[in-house]
């Protein structure tokens, strides 16, 4: 039996609401302090460096997640199979998963680096990024994208230790990466004022020591993940399966993109004081978002150990539990954030004006949040049943088509701020809708299988 590396929790027995809640509180932290390091960039170089700055940073945040969002997606593929192995007691399975999937990492990590810094420029100028911040988002990318390797190993990393149940871990690396990466910050915008520079240099140097960290982690775990360089490799077996069900998921992510590339790009025609409130209030807004992805873990890694045990009725209680949860945190965090909105803009900026613009795209995106949390849930209870085109053909049509044809009709009609961002509560419950139909129809199919274990717990 393979030692886990969380002191032995069983995600195949025992009460769920636990077990759920104990698994995903350090991802919540992971997240949410990596949303506060974030943050701090922002704060730093829109308090130290101006509100172009702050817009410069902010306007490349769509561009950047076009760029890893296809690669990121193969985590997702990672995280199944490892975590359906780990179910079923196969440590050669395990074993093979980790070398293959670090193997990916590093390489589509280097592809992304050099499409990143070669074409970063005419992008952003495709997107219509105001003239006045152009050169200082460009900048950014070319630093950033350096340290996009270091990212990509990082990720699929993670994904490996959360598969067999271990959330704390990543989440050790990202408090001690985040500390160093806030004090960069300081260092290099306020004292060598290095502006947007300092911040992108910053983020290179905490991103390549996560990845040290979490690597070591894995070359000195004695379970079967552990990570032994010299058996780094491909197997063909196991990137077929990792691209059957991580890709969809990265194509998925990608579009998706596109459609917020496509927002990010009728947003800069309104200037730069709405990109940087959008900036500051997404970035603010992220904090309900990240937490929910916490959950999307958690349906990842306990309905994929469960369909690897055969304990199939399992999957129906964490979908249950998961979704208390969602309905709860949507409640407290979302309330906060109206409540407190523009106190927590005040942080970022002190113009007036970007408040109050950061302040009409939270009080749009809040009141339906919910529909933004199923849409990113349920996929995780899909494809941890190995189902993955199901998820990504309803995001594709619910969100991003949607996204696209609201954009060419709606606002084109209506081109004001509110009509814009009203296009993401729309095509959020659109897409919710359909992954909670995709779910049951994943799940009837694996029940028709009838090899399910009785679940006794």
């Amino acid at each position: 039996m393979i030692r886990s590396a969380i002191d032995g929790q069983d995600m195949c027995s025992g009460p769920l609401f636990k077990k759920i809640l104990l698994f995903s509180l350090p991802i919540m932290a992971m997240n949410l302090l990596q949303l506060l390091f974030n943050a701090a960039d922002m704060v730093v170089v829109g308090r130290y460096s101006g509100s172009d700055a702050l817009a410069a940073v902010g306007a490349t945040g769509a561009l950047i997640n076009l760029l890893i969002n296809l690669f990121i997606g193969l985590s997702v593929g990672t995280s199944v199979i490892v975590a359906q192995d780990y179910g079923a007691r196969n440590n050669e399975g395990i074993g093979k998963a980790v070398h293959t999937s670090i193997a990916i990492s590093l390489l589509s990590g280097i592809f992304v680096c050099l499409i990143g810094i070669l074409f970063c420029r005419p992008m952003l100028r495709t997107m219509g990024t105001p003239e006045n911040i152009i050169k200082l988002s460009d900048l950014y990318m070319r630093i950033y994208f350096i340290g996009v390797p270091a990212s990509m190993v990082y990720n699929f990393a993670a994904a490996i230790l959360r598969a067999v149940g271990d959330s704390r871990h990543p989440m050790y690396y990202l408090i001690i990466t985040g500390v160093i990466n806030v004090i960069l910050n300081l260092l290099f915008v306020v004292a060598f004022n290095m502006s947007v520079a300092g911040v992108a240099l910053a983020t290179v140097i905490s991103q390549y020591l996560s990845m040290l960290l979490i690597c070591v982690f894995l070359m000195r775990s004695h379970t079967a993940i552990r990570l032994d360089p010299r058996r780094l490799g491909i197997d063909t077996g196991k990137l077929k399966t990792i691209i059957r069900i991580g890709l969809p998921a990265g194509l998925q992510n990608t579009l998706f993109s596109i459609s917020n590339v496509l927002i990010q790009s009728a947003i800069n025609s309104f200037g730069s004081a709405l990109v940087a409130a959008n900036s500051a209030s997404s970035n603010i807004e992220g904090f309900v978002g990240t937490t929910m992805n916490a959950y999307y873990n958690a349906a990842i890694t306990f309905t994929g150990q469960n369909m690897g045990a055969k304990k199939y009725s399992r999957i129906d209680r964490t979908a249950k539990t998961c979704t208390i949860l969602i309905i709860i945190t949507w409640i407290v965090l979302g309330g906060l954030i109206m409540m407190f909105g523009r106190q927590l803009l005040g942080i970022y900026t002190d113009d007036p004006q970007v408040i109050d613009l950061g302040m009409t795209r939270m009080r749009i995106m809040m009141c339906v949040y919910i529909s933004c949390a199923v849409m990113n849930v349920f996929p995780g209870f899909t494809r941890g049943m190995g189902f993955s085109i199901l998820p990504m053909m309803c995001t594709l049509i619910g969100a991003c088509l949607m996204r696209i044809i609201w954009l060419w009709t709606i606002f084109a009609r209506f081109p004001t701020v509110s009509m814009l961002y009203a296009c993401y509560p729309v095509t959020w419950t659109l897409s919710g809708i359909g992954q909670i139909a995709s779910f049951f129809y994943a799940r009837k199919k694996v029940r028709a299988r009838g090899d399910m274990v009785e679940d006794l717990s």
